[in-house]
């Protein structure tokens, strides 16, 4: 799950210990948020940083959760067509887990996987949520020292 530091950080999560997660407005994305159950753990991706890194780890501890900014009209993630006996966008509530003392960077998954075993490193893929096959996400942690820790 992606979002830029100067937006929601993986700090301003630490410091909050669980956030909504909303504002998702591409319907592949939200589909994938759909299919997020209660347990899952996700990857924090920071995009707008030099280099764009995974920084860290959170939990959904709520899934297919009314994402209430499709309704409100002052916010910038308003949607004039989604209807509160219809929503259109569903989010999850995502607990903080962990910090990564050592950024995985752009350019490191890059040279450890393909874009078939990666959606993130998919030309032309700018999707903020996205799914991670077990082996996969098992080899990305290990390239962070965090035995025991979760």
């Amino acid at each position: 799950m992606k979002s830029e530091p100067d937006v929601y950080s993986i700090d301003d999560l630490k410091k909050e210990g669980q956030t909504l997660w909303d504002g998702v407005r591409n319907y592949q994305a939200r589909n994938f948020l759909r299919q997020m159950k209660v347990g899952d753990l996700c990857f924090f991706y920071h995009s707008n940083l030099t280099p764009p890194a995974i920084v860290g780890l959170m939990k959904v501890i709520q899934s297919n959760v009314v994402d209430p900014t499709q309704f409100d009209s002052n916010s910038p993630y308003y949607d004039s067509k989604s209807k509160l006996d219809a929503p259109r966008w569903q989010t999850v509530i995502v607990d903080f887990v962990k910090v990564f003392p050592n950024m995985i960077p752009l350019t490191t998954l890059k040279q450890l996987f393909n874009p078939e075993e990666l959606l993130l490193i998919r030309k032309g893929n700018r999707l903020s949520v996205m799914p991670i096959e077990e082996k996969i996400a098992q080899k990305i942690l290990s390239l962070v020292d965090i035995s025991g820790e979760i």
